[in-house]
Parts: C-alpha cells; sequence; structure tokens
C-alpha cells in the first residue's frame, strides 16, 4: 500500500489524548484540507466552527451525550450543514430563491461529512488522532442558542483531535465487515439470516443475540439516539414551516 492508503486503513477513532498541542501550523493544514473537499457545485454547503472556548467545550462535552473527553481535546470543530449563505447570496442577486427544503439539507450534510472525513485524514498523516461524534445533533435548540445559528444552518458533526496516548497507538483498530458484504454489483441483494449473523458487528466472542441485545439497547434504543432522531425532526419542521409560510 502507499503512505494514502496506509493513513486511511490504519486511522480508528481516540478519545484519549496526551497534553501535547496542536500547532497552527497543522490547525491550518488541517483546515485546509477540509476546505479542499469535494463539493457539490463547488457550492460548500457548510460552516466549520472552531471551537477554541474552553467553556463551550465543557458545554458540549455535557450536552453531547455526557462524554468528558471533549472537553480535553486540543482541536474541536463543528461541522455544520449551512445553507444560509447561498440563499442570502440568491436573494442578493434578485433570484427569488425558494426556501430550502429536506434535499438542500441533505446536499449540505453530504458536503460537510466528505469535508470533515477530509480533515481527518490529514490529521491522521500528521500524527494526529480524531474521533468523530454525531451526538453535536442533540439538542438542536440549545445548540442553535449556543452557537448562534441562522434558520438554514444545523450542526451535523463533530469532530475531536488530539495527540493520542501510547496505549491508544498500540490499541488494534476494530475489525470492518468483510467487502463482500458491503459491496454489490448493481443491484441490493437479500441478505440471509446467515448473512447477518455472519457479518454485523464485532462480536468479540459473544454470541450473536446476546451481543445484539445489548448493543441495540446501548445505541439504538438509548436516550441519545431518540434525542438525535427528534432535534433533526425539529429542525426539519423548521424548514417545513419556513416553506408553508412562503407560499
Amino acid at each position: 500500500m502507499n503512505e494514502t492508503m496506509t493513513t486511511i486503513m490504519n486511522r480508528k477513532s481516540v478519545r484519549a489524548y496526551t497534553d501535547r498541542e496542536i500547532s497552527p501550523e497543522c490547525r491550518e493544514q488541517i483546515l485546509r484540507a477540509a476546505a479542499a473537499a469535494p463539493t457539490a457545485g463547488n457550492q460548500q454547503l457548510y460552516t466549520i466552527l472552531d471551537i477554541t472556548s474552553q467553556e463551550l467545550k465543557e458545554k458540549l462535552a455535557d450536552t453531547c451525550d455526557h462524554q468528558p473527553f471533549i472537553a480535553r481535546g486540543k482541536m474541536v470543530l463543528v461541522f455544520c450543514a449551512d445553507f444560509q449563505k447561498w440563499y442570502q447570496a440568491f436573494a442578493l442577486a434578485g433570484c427569488r430563491p425558494r426556501k430550502p427544503g429536506p434535499g438542500d439539507f441533505l446536499l449540505a450534510v453530504e458536503d460537510a461529512a466528505i469535508a470533515a472525513q477530509n480533515a481527518v485524514t490529514a490529521a491522521e498523516s500528521l500524527g494526529i488522532a480524531s474521533c468523530y461524534i454525531g451526538d453535536i445533533m442533540e439538542h438542536y435548540e440549545v445548540h442553535r442558542e449556543l452557537f448562534h445559528l441562522p434558520d438554514y444552518v444545523f450542526p451535523a458533526l463533530m469532530l475531536v483531535f488530539g495527540y493520542p496516548t501510547e496505549q491508544q497507538r498500540e490499541r488494534p483498530k476494530r475489525r470492518r465487515a468483510p467487502l463482500d458484504f458491503i459491496v454489490h454489483e448493481n443491484e441490493y441483494p437479500q441478505f440471509t439470516s446467515e448473512d447477518i449473523r455472519r457479518n454485523i458487528g464485532d462480536l468479540n466472542g459473544i454470541e450473536f443475540d446476546q451481543w445484539m441485545e445489548k448493543f441495540c439497547k446501548r445505541k439504538y434504543h438509548a436516550d441519545f439516539s431518540l434525542e438525535m432522531s427528534r432535534s433533526v425532526g425539529a429542525f426539519l419542521k423548521r424548514l417545513e414551516d419556513y416553506t408553508a409560510q412562503a407560499q
């Protein structure tokens, strides 16, 4: 494998960091890599919030499913799906733009996620570890006020960066599902029960039903998961209300 492939294949989520600070030069390289990401129509439908306030980090450590390590991150970026800037630009040019809808929002989320992954890969190449935080989607109303977000902006994902501890560097990466379970030619397959049992999840030697029950309770039925769905629903409801008012 070449150097880029090695970086991608070895990258893993890290939640424990050393006290070493990330230099301004490395921070800029990470941000420039994010901004260089592929984007729909070169619109860059995202805004990146660089969270340098320790008070804000402490707040996010609480609102994002109570994860203290967020406050210890040496660099914290919130990637916002953002149609606000383009809506303003259309209006400024006299285009009489329609109100943004769910499709515009999903396109902006895609742009934000691609930019975030560029940042992750760039950081990894510099020896800086990272962890995605989907929980930034929780408590939409709180985060909207916290970041002073306008109508057509939603905090889609967050990244926490830092230099990994030795234990984290040596920790093996969790296995992924085999490629023939993920990649299929031309059409979606009909998965059998055997396919699902054999390929879903890192079972760690635990019996399938027992592992799935625990995982479902810890993740899918967890309060944070329900809150994320509620928050996204609240944002989409605002979009719907704005569109209805415009008609």
